[in-house]
């Protein structure tokens, strides 16, 4: 079975957060849902999710196959801070494990972690413009095995996309059925 982290951190964006972790549960991924540093978190409009696990927690298990970082310019910018969150996505990236972020984090995490150079990528609208570069105006892009995507309106797809990269394309389009998704990347 595949695994997934889902990483919280306090003033997450909810349909960024919650949707992936919907999508490849439904799809058969084994979803941990990952809180910096309190097992409640509360999100950028005041829902509390209950994390499974702390980050301390799962830092010396195996990694898993995929990480998301959920956008919300709050909870970026936690994540962002987070040495422990970047070791962890840096040691993912160079076993060749999937990363995976949407809105804000692409541009205030990856980007400076150093995870885009050279990758077509996107992220929340103006989030670029203080970096000084160019992103793709894709709703959803992959590049090998980077994926963004722009913000909450595009939770769905970058979800579906999260799915056809850990389970295949028939998965992925089964799901977009059977949860009545418009579009697949």
């Amino acid at each position: 079975m595949k695994r997934a982290y889902i990483i919280l951190a306090q003033g997450f964006e909810e349909v960024e957060a919650i949707t992936p972790i919907d999508y490849l549960r439904r799809a058969g991924v084994d979803v941990t849902v990952v809180a910096l540093d309190s097992l409640q978190v509360v999100s950028a409009r005041s829902l509390i999710v209950t994390a499974d696990a702390l980050l301390a927690d799962v830092l010396t298990q195996n990694h898993p196959d995929l990480i998301v970082l959920p956008g919300g310019i709050k909870g970026s910018r936690a994540i962002a801070a987070s040495e422990p969150v970047r070791r962890l996505v840096r040691e993912m990236a160079r076993e060749g494990k999937l990363i995976a972020a949407i809105c804000a984090s692409p541009a205030v995490a990856l980007y400076p972690w150093g995870l885009l150079e050279g990758k077509t990528w996107t992220c929340y609208p103006g989030e670029e413009e203080a970096l000084g570069v160019r992103v793709s105006e894709s709703r959803v892009v992959v590049d090998g095995k980077i994926i963004t995507s722009r913000g909450p309106g595009t939770a769905g797809e970058f979800s579906l996309a999260l799915v056809e990269a850990l389970e295949g394309k028939d998965v992925a389009h089964q799901l977009a059925r059977g949860t009545v998704t418009n579009a697949h990347p």
